[in-house]
This record gives structure tokens, C-alpha cells and sequence, in this order.
């Protein structure tokens, strides 16, 4: 048998091995291998497929996270109707509703279910695999999100039963875990918070960027067929046990009833356990379970007649606001906090909420002493719904005019809210720029998380950027809970940092406005830091995307004298200050290129770093402006609009003649 053979038969047992792992902790939330066996697991077929990329398949686990997504946000139409629910919110219209249906159906039974709260998309899959996904729309058009849905673990990327063709209906959601994750991640950054996590699943399903989808945490539950080739279903209970058998994260409890009484009672007891869930739910279903039925009962213009949603009212609570706490963010942005008397609030005692910005706390007339009443957004942030009575004497509460952590003078830009604080050398803003600079997306410094840095901090290991870079390990080998194994763990993952690339480094310094997108570019246009500290406003604005702001905002940190003494420090102490992208000629500057479908020779992010060591520009969606495109196999609908914008089309081998 030659190495081809081999290879193939060995990745197709590792595909279905790993793919059983992941429904096993995904879905069934039980772990059969260790992490470890797991990883050596996909580095194996990671390094086959390498080898061998003709034994990439649709369904293999390495194809969750891909590059753009070709086909993003292009229309879908639904066959059969994503219909939306009535709305109860009293047992008077859930008795109402039972009478409408007995009317038709005398003998009808009902299915309760939880409504999550989350965004409704449909999955499809032909042959057993998963070909594409599209979000609910309103109802007959939604919008293709297949290369994001793919992100999801939990999603199958091919079913347990190979059955002709099937579509079904879920929601995604943001479990509570993955929104207080990000919303911690959000705030350290001085970025606009979720409201909520049904906010937070649908901006993290239209990013541009997959990986940026598949770094949210975001989970589905399945609940309904939408239509099947192959399989006779006869009710909705049964369909929900078929689903199961299919492979699908099914939602998670769900129970069939003979009368309205039960079905009342049933709605009661998910009230009471919402707040012990792990995701939000803002009401229960009440479905028909029998399809026969479902069409005798048949749908007005709006709503089917068969389903009704009983929604839960959000619980408020009135409290006593004690204190108002000011925190200092990274960007030395001002957030008040109110401190209130305790309460139990959506199953948690609430002691605490943010009042967002000065502008928040005048328009409501927030002052020290006021009762107020609190809700929790979504069931997890606290947040101040309005003032029920103002305290005798009360004033509204005004913000500082100088900084809580070091005293200097806070200001507010004309056109914000924030009020911020401009002293780098602030304490508050210290910590959570250490955090920040040693976060994975920065200089991904493996081990010094948050904790780790507070405690380094606390006990004066670490006051400033470049001490990161002076640890004294000896002393780490002597902290209870750590040892030389930690202290040498330490040393390696810091010493490799020192080696990353420019783009990282400019990244984690931190500077207002500049993402790691903005970070790459400034790397790409200056290739040194030397050269970018040298640069003027009118230099940085050269960059395509950069405007004015992002321009100061960069000019104004690197004019400052503590960020050149810090710059020369680093430099000093080994950190890598030139662009690792290789150089050559500026034979593409002024084009654009447009990277898609499959590719053969390249990875995408290896062929668009050539595109711009040539002084080029790789974007992600075509427009008039692009001008190339370059076309793997499955090129899908950008090259539908290449060809009817008139842009020019090319191959690798085509795009290999253009860079000899």
C-alpha cells in the first residue's frame, strides 16, 4: 500500500474519531480522552492533510475555522417559512389558545419546550453533510452564515444517519460563561459592552471573520424540522428523538401533555429553574405535536396556529443605591459603578451595576441615597432601570474632575461620553495594560494571565512593560503555589515573545484606536519601529483605512517621551522591533487583491502575506476597488461579483507568473 493510501485511511479513522470526541464533550458534555490525546489526535490529521490537501473534506474537524467566508451575507431562500410565535402573557391567552385549537383538533396533544434566547437559524445538509447555514431573516429570506455556523462545535458537520436532504431549525446562544468572558475582556479594553448575550451570539454570527466567531463561545440547541427527504416524521416529539439520533444538540428538556392544566403547570416550572440555567430563555412553547394536525390548523399571514409563546416577564427589584465606585480602564476611561443594598435578583445576589457614563446617571438623576429599580440585561449584567424616589437632600452624582487611581485631571473629548484619564503613568491603567500586552492576540505571553499579573503587581515582581522582561525567577521559585517548574515555564514563553513580529509588539502596546488589523498594516507600511517612530501624521495617514484619528492617535503616542524611553528599554532587553513579513519589491502598491475559494499551493494567510510583502493589499470582499481576484476551486459568489463588476480573475499558477 503506498504512503498515499495509508495517509487517506489513517485520516479518515482520525476524522470520525475526533468527530466523536467533539459530539461526546459538546453535546453530551462528557470527555472520553484527555485534552492532550486530543490535540496529538488533530495535529496528526492537521499535518496528513498538510501533506496531502486533496484529503481535506467538507466534514473534517479541521474545517470549522477556514479563512473570509466566500458566501457571507449573500441572500438565502427559505422553502418552508421560519415562521415566528404569538406572544402570551397571562393563562387567559393560553386558555384562549387551547380553545382555538380543541375548536379544529379535539384530540390534541401539546409539546413544552424552553425558548431560548439567542438568533434562529436553519442548518442543511445533504447526504448526512452540512452544506450550509442561514440565519431566520424575516422568515422567507435570511443570510447565508455557513462558514460562521462551522465555528460551532456543536453543530455536526456530518450527521450520524446518511439521510438525503434535511433542514432543520436552532438557536444559537451565548452561553452565560462565554458572555461574562467577554464582556470582562470588553471592559478591561474600554470597548462597548453587550447588552446582552442574545446581542453578543448575533454580532459574533455576521463577523466577516470566522475565527473571530469561533473565539465567542457560541453554542446552538436544534428544535424543529423544517423539512426531511428519507425519513417519515409523524409528530414534533418524535422528530425531537430523531434529531438526537442525527447527532443534533437537541433542546435540552422537552415533555408532551393532554391538557392545558399540565401545560400551564409545566410553563410554571420552567419559570422557576430559568435563573439555573447556563443560558438564557425568555419563555416557554407551546407546539401541537402532530403534523397532521399542524396542517389542519394551518398559519395566519404572521403566525402558525398550532404554537404559542409565553414570555416571561424580566424581574425587577427595588433597591438603595449606598456609593458610587469609580474604576479606571485601560485607555484610562472613567466607569462609575453603583454599590447598593443586596437584593436577589434573577437568582443571584445583586450588590452591584454599572451606570454606564455621566451622560446615564444625569439623564436618569441619579444620586447617592435614591431608591432605584434594577434588572438584570439578559438575566446576567445589573443595570438601573429608572429612580423610584430621590433621597431627602439628594444631588445628582457628578463624576471627578481628577483621576481615582493617581489624582491627575480627567478631561471629556468633545463628541464623548467617556471621561478619561491621560496620565500613562496611572496605576489602574498600569494593570490592565499588562494584562492587555500579555494577552494572547499581543504578545501571547503563556502563563501570565490576569491573576497571575495582579499578583506579580501586588508584590512588586512586576511595575512596568519591560520588568516583564527582568523577572527575577528565583524569587517566582520561592512563591507558595509556583516552584521552579512554573519559574522556568515562565522564562520560556517570555523569552519566546521576544521573537514575535512587529505587528504583535505595535498590538500590545496598546494604543487608542489601533486593533491588531491597524497594528499589521503600521508594521506592513514602516517594516521598522525606528521608522514608525520617525513618522508624521501625514506618513501614517498614507495607509489605506487609516483616517486622521487612528493617525494622531499613533503620532501622539510615540511623540511621548516615556514611550520612546520604554521602546529603547524593550529594545534593549532582545524584543524583535523589525517587520518579519519579507520584503520585496512594491510591484503590486496601489492593488488590491481579493483571496477565494480553495487553494492548492497556499494557506490563505500565507498567500495574502505575499500579496503584501509586494506592497499590495488583501481584502476581504470584492468591490469596484479590488483589483484581483483570486480564485481557488468553490469560489462561490465572489467571483459572481468579480465577473459582474469586471474585475480581473486569476489563478495561483497565473498569480506565481505575476510574482517571478
Amino acid at each position: 500500500m503506498s504512503n498515499f493510501e495509508e495517509s487517506k485511511l489513517r485520516a479518515e479513522q482520525l476524522r470520525k474519531e475526533l468527530n466523536h470526541h467533539i459530539y461526546r464533550y459538546y453535546v453530551e458534555n462528557e470527555n472520553d480522552i484527555s485534552d492532550f490525546e486530543y490535540d496529538m489526535l488533530m495535529r496528526e490529521l492537521v499535518s496528513i492533510e498538510n501533506e496531502y490537501p486533496q484529503l481535506i473534506t467538507i466534514d473534517s474537524p479541521t474545517q470549522r475555522v477556514g479563512g473570509q467566508a466566500d458566501n457571507m451575507f449573500t441572500s438565502v431562500e427559505h422553502k418552508v417559512k421560519m415562521e415566528s410565535l404569538q406572544d402570551a402573557f397571562n393563562k387567559s391567552e393560553v386558555n384562549e389558545f387551547d380553545r382555538r385549537v380543541k375548536e379544529t383538533v379535539a384530540d390534541a396533544q401539546y409539546v413544552v419546550e424552553p425558548k431560548i434566547d439567542g438568533l434562529s437559524v436553519s442548518l442543511e445538509y445533504r447526504n448526512g453533510v452540512f452544506f450550509r447555514g442561514s440565519t431566520r431573516g424575516d422568515g422567507l429570506q435570511g443570510e447565508d452564515i455557513t462558514a460562521n455556523l462551522r465555528t460551532i462545535k456543536s453543530i455536526p458537520l456530518r450527521l450520524n444517519i446518511e439521510i438525503p436532504f434535511i433542514e432543520v431549525r436552532g438557536e444559537v446562544y451565548m452561553p452565560h460563561d462565554s458572555f461574562e468572558r467577554i464582556v470582562k475582556e470588553q471592559e478591561l479594553n474600554d470597548e462597548k459592552v453587550f447588552k446582552n448575550p442574545r446581542n453578543a451570539a448575533a454580532g459574533s454570527l455576521r463577523q466577516k471573520d470566522p475565527s473571530i466567531t469561533a473565539k465567542r463561545g457560541l453554542d446552538i440547541f436544534v428544535f424543529n424540522v423544517q423539512q426531511v427527504e428519507g425519513h417519515e416524521l409523524k409528530g414534533h416529539y418524535e422528530s425531537l428523538i430523531f434529531l438526537k439520533e442525527l447527532g443534533f444538540k437537541t433542546i435540552p428538556f422537552f415533555n408532551k401533555f393532554d391538557n392545558i392544566d399540565d401545560v400551564f403547570t409545566e410553563i410554571k416550572r420552567i419559570g422557576n429553574i430559568r435563573y439555573t440555567l447556563e443560558f438564557d430563555i425568555d419563555g416557554a412553547v407551546i407546539k401541537v405535536d402532530d403534523f397532521g394536525q399542524r396542517v389542519e390548523l394551518g398559519s395566519t399571514a404572521k403566525v402558525p396556529r398550532w404554537a404559542l409563546a409565553w414570555k416571561y416577564p424580566p424581574e425587577e427589584k427595588e433597591t438603595k443605591l449606598l456609593d458610587v465606585q469609580i474604576n479606571v480602564g485601560r485607555t484610562g476611561v472613567l466607569t462609575p459603578t453603583g454599590i447598593f443594598s443586596p437584593v436577589i435578583l434573577a437568582g443571584t445576589t445583586v450588590s452591584r451595576a454599572t451606570l454606564n457614563n455621566e451622560d446615564f446617571i444625569s439623564d436618569k438623576g441619579i444620586g447617592i441615597g435614591d431608591t432605584v429599580i434594577i434588572r438584570k440585561a439578559g438575566d446576567i449584567i445589573p443595570e438601573v432601570v429608572s429612580v423610584v424616589k430621590h433621597a431627602d437632600n439628594a444631588e445628582v452624582f457628578k463624576m471627578p474632575t481628577v483621576c481615582p487611581s493617581c489624582g491627575s485631571p480627567v478631561y471629556r473629548e468633545e463628541g464623548e461620553s467617556a471621561i478619561r484619564c491621560y496620565n500613562t503613568d496611572c496605576p489602574a491603567q498600569i494593570l490592565r495594560n499588562l494584562i492587555h500586552f500579555c494577552s494572547r492576540d499581543a504578545m501571547d505571553i503563556d502563563g501570565l494571565g490576569e491573576a497571575v499579573i495582579e499578583t506579580f503587581v501586588d508584590i512588586g515582581l512586576i511595575k512596568s512593560i519591560p520588568d516583564i522582561y527582568r523577572l527575577d525567577y528565583g524569587r517566582i521559585e520561592l512563591l507558595e503555589g509556583y516552584g521552579k517548574k512554573s519559574a522556568d515555564n515562565f522564562r520560556a514563553s517570555i523569552e519566546k515573545s521576544k521573537e514575535n513580529d512587529l505587528s504583535k509588539f505595535i498590538f500590545a502596546l496598546g494604543i487608542r484606536h489601533i486593533g491588531s488589523k491597524a497594528a499589521k498594516l503600521l508594521s506592513n507600511k514602516f517594516k521598522s519601529m525606528d521608522a514608525l517612530m520617525e513618522a508624521d501624521i501625514n506618513d501614517i495617514m498614507t495607509i489605506d483605512g487609516f483616517g486622521e484619528i487612528m493617525a494622531e492617535s499613533v503620532f501622539n503616542y510615540f511623540s511621548l517621551d516615556m514611550t520612546k524611553e520604554m521602546i529603547d528599554e524593550l529594545k534593549s532587553l532582545g524584543l524583535n522591533m523589525q517587520s518579519q513579513i519579507e520584503s520585496n519589491d512594491n510591484r503590486f502598491e496601489g492593488k488590491t487583491f481579493v483571496v477565494t475559494g480553495t487553494l492548492v499551493k497556499y494557506k490563505r494567510n500565507e498567500i495574502e502575506e505575499l500579496i503584501e510583502s509586494y506592497g499590495g493589499k488583501a481584502a476581504s470582499s470584492v468591490s469596484k476597488k479590488t483589483s484581483y481576484l483570486l480564485a481557488g476551486e468553490a469560489a462561490g459568489s465572489k467571483l459572481t461579483k468579480a465577473n459582474e463588476l469586471g474585475i480581473q480573475v486569476i489563478s495561483e499558477e497565473e498569480f506565481e507568473e505575476m510574482i517571478k
